[in-house]
């Protein structure tokens, strides 16, 4: 401020010169014309040297200058000063962002709003085959699979897609990306192959032992059947652990029956035609009912006469597994409801159970494996543990997923979804 008004006074200063010198010479407007054109080329050259300075980028020392350029040099000056020493510590976050993406055993991949590649970390080159020279070029351009050209193509970047490395075969990688900023993706990628390696020991565990304990059992079923109907009576103490055997012997049956069951849904290749789910439905109840001893309990709604492409005996498997979780931990004079109905995007099962409820927490551990609700009752429930991860894993197979809603001591609703695509 105070160099505009130092400016100023100059200004005023030589128009008083002039003034005060016209009016002796009597030259006042050829000398007032003289200052105005004198003041205007001092500014001129002032413009055309901060010009010049200006774009070499401001380098150095600003040039030597008086009045109100002298400030602006100097303001100018420390503008650039504190950028440069901006700019200085954003290269050194950029670095180290760099070195430790780089340091990250997963592959980085960041996009642009048109998948082009804006950077990629060491992991990306080794895994996705990525190239420095790469960058600017179009992602779906340099990795083809059809898996990952659909994944970027539909932009559901919630979900993670299983695809083969580009650069080896035999490694496998869980993709994701991640959207961040005005229009820019991360690309994440896992080599996952010793997950999967793990994963296959463990099925192939579950599946040989499972089908290695069938023989013993039955064996052992045979005998405790076959010592049971001799015709000498037995003591109580013989017959009340005959009685124990036989229980335990079932129960390990239908746990190895599910353990084998599981195993063949993680393994085997879907086998697919026109199921008639109604009639499915209507054929289960009837089965749960007698199975049970539950006449009358079980009440069918059918709103739509639907089919349904998929595995009818993989589908009688969940639906009996959600009917008879229903009727067991529901009280014996309840109504357990089941409904097959349509709606514009999918073909919906309903069961819904006025039984204990699951608390909120508990809801997402019920489709795990052996994992059972902790909770006090006055009988005790038979189970596996295994029912709800087998309907989790057949719904997967028919692309449809499982909710559920429940409130304690009130009831739960056990909803499948499938696409309406699968309608037959």
């Amino acid at each position: 401020m105070a160099a505009w008004k130092k400016e100023l006074g100059w200004t005023l200063l030589l128009l008083l010169s002039v003034a005060l010198i016209g009016g002796i010479t009597g030259l006042f407007i050829p000398l007032l014309l003289l200052l105005i054109v004198s003041l205007l080329v001092w500014q001129i050259v002032q413009i055309s040297r901060f010009e010049r300075w200006i774009s070499y980028g401001g380098r150095g020392k600003y040039p030597k200058a008086k009045g109100i350029w002298e400030d602006i040099y100097y303001h100018v000056y420390q503008i650039k000063k504190r950028e440069k020493r901006r700019k200085k510590k954003l290269g050194k976050i950029i670095d180290q962002f760099r070195k430790s993406t780089d340091a990250l055993p997963d592959a980085a991949v960041v996009l642009g709003k048109d998948d082009e590649i804006e950077w990629a970390n060491t992991a990306a080159k080794n895994v996705l085959g990525l190239q420095s020279s790469d960058r600017g070029q179009r992602i779906p351009n340099l990795i083809r699979f059809p898996i990952f050209v659909r994944y970027l193509k539909t932009g559901l970047f919630n979900e993670t897609i299983i695809m083969p490395s580009p650069t080896n075969s035999h490694i496998t990688l869980a993709v994701r990306i991640v959207s961040y900023g005005a229009g820019l993706r991360l690309l994440l990628a896992q080599d996952i192959t010793q997950l999967r390696k793990m994963e296959k020991m463990r099925r192939d565990f579950v599946a040989n032992v499972s089908h290695e304990l069938r023989t013993p059992l039955t064996v052992l079923k045979g005998y405790l059947e076959t010592l049971q109907e001799l015709d000498e009576p037995l003591s109580p103490l013989l017959s009340h652990s005959f009685q124990q055997m036989q229980e335990q012997t079932e129960r390990m049956q239908y746990l190895v029956d599910d353990l084998l069951l599981l195993s063949n849904l993680e393994t085997q290749p879907k086998k697919t035609h026109c199921v008639d789910i109604p009639a499915l439905l209507a054929k289960i109840c009837k089965e749960s009912e007698s199975l049970n001893d539950s006449g009358g309990r079980v009440e069918l709604t059918l709103e739509t006469n639907a089919h349904l492409y998929g595995d009818e005996h993989e589908l009688r498997s969940a639906f009996s597994n959600l009917l008879g979780n229903a009727l067991k931990y529901s009280p014996l004079e309840s109504v357990v409801k089941i409904s097959w109905r349509q709606t514009p995007q999918n073909l919906v099962l309903e069961v819904v159970d006025e039984g204990e409820g699951i608390a909120e927490t508990e809801i997402p551990r019920v489709t795990e494996r052996f994992y059972r609700i902790d909770i006090k009752r006055s009988n005790k429930v038979a189970g596996t543990g295994l029912g709800l991860a087998i309907v989790k894993h057949v719904l997967l197979r028919h692309d449809a997923r499982l909710a559920i809603t429940s409130e304690l001591y009130k009831g739960s609703t056990f909803s499948c979804y499938f696409p309406v695509e699968r309608m037959c």
